[in-house]
């Protein structure tokens, strides 16, 4: 009998995606179990957004992409919301609603519209709000926020869904350091209860500090998979990113500093 930190969460295969009549991703395979935090890594254009993108159904594509098991062309938009919960880059708010309120928006797939927060709504939807620091703003009109003060309430919005699976496009940007820790921790709970985090991040240190696994895409393909001593190489750095780099263990992990350029 599987254990629930051995359930696989996602299984890709074989993606392949073309915009605008450009190969952003090629032949990408990789699975996701359950009880990871996994960092996707690579330099702008890699096709980190557009693999989080076509993993949520929102693009057209070529391969394989399982939920659990089940396909994802065959799951219903409230089935998939209940598996998974998407953060992209954009942070637009345009609704002149609360944080709370928005925070709420969360819960959806879980009920009918119109009806009301059940208790198990109520409770994620408060456990979201402490986890991101906003219970001083809950209040406040989510239009009034400033641009790290959105970032968070969207993220609580996607904790407050409470899906087996986490996928997250640089959620770090735009907070400060201490939101920033605070998020990774949240990430990295999250994955040892047996959830499911993929984020995109370009905060190398940060990758190195806090993700199980490490995912690195250049040119639309995945360079390198594995552990962050595995991936966080000189090499990789010098090849992916074009950089020399001094690359420390820590007690907290891996530290990267870029020193120039190749």
């Amino acid at each position: 009998m599987k254990t629930q930190h051995s359930q696989k969460h996602l299984s890709v295969q074989g993606l392949s995606v073309q915009l605008k009549r450009r190969e952003v991703l090629r032949e990408v395979s990789f699975d996701l179990d359950a009880g990871q935090f996994v960092g996707l890594i690579g330099p702008n254009g890699a096709g980190k957004s557009t693999l989080l993108k076509a993993v949520m159904g929102l693009l057209s594509r070529q391969g394989k992409i399982e939920l659990k098991g089940a396909a994802l062309e065959m799951l219903s938009p409230q089935e998939r919301g209940r598996i998974i919960s998407y953060l992209p880059q954009e942070r637009e708010v345009n609704w002149p609603i609360s944080v709370e309120e928005l925070i709420s928006l969360g819960r959806a797939p879980y009920h009918s519209p119109f009806s009301s927060n059940s208790q198990a709504d109520l409770a994620a939807i408060e456990k979201a709000i402490a986890a991101m620091d906003l219970e001083h703003i809950r209040a406040r009109s989510a239009l009034e926020l400033s641009g790290g003060e959105r970032a968070r309430a969207l993220i609580a919005r996607a904790l407050a869904q409470e899906t087996d699976l986490l996928l997250s496009d640089e959620p770090a940007a735009g907070l400060d350091p201490a939101h920033q820790i605070a998020l990774m921790a949240t990430f990295s709970k999250l994955a040892r209860a047996g959830r499911t985090v993929l984020a995109s991040l370009h905060e190398l240190t940060l990758a190195g500090q806090w993700c199980d696994r490490l995912i690195l895409l250049s040119e639309g393909c995945i360079i390198a998979d594995g552990t962050p001593d595995e991936v966080l190489t000189k090499d990789n750095l010098a090849n992916v990113y074009g950089v020399t780099a001094h690359v420390s263990r820590t007690g907290d992990g891996l530290a990267v500093f870029p020193t120039g350029l190749v």
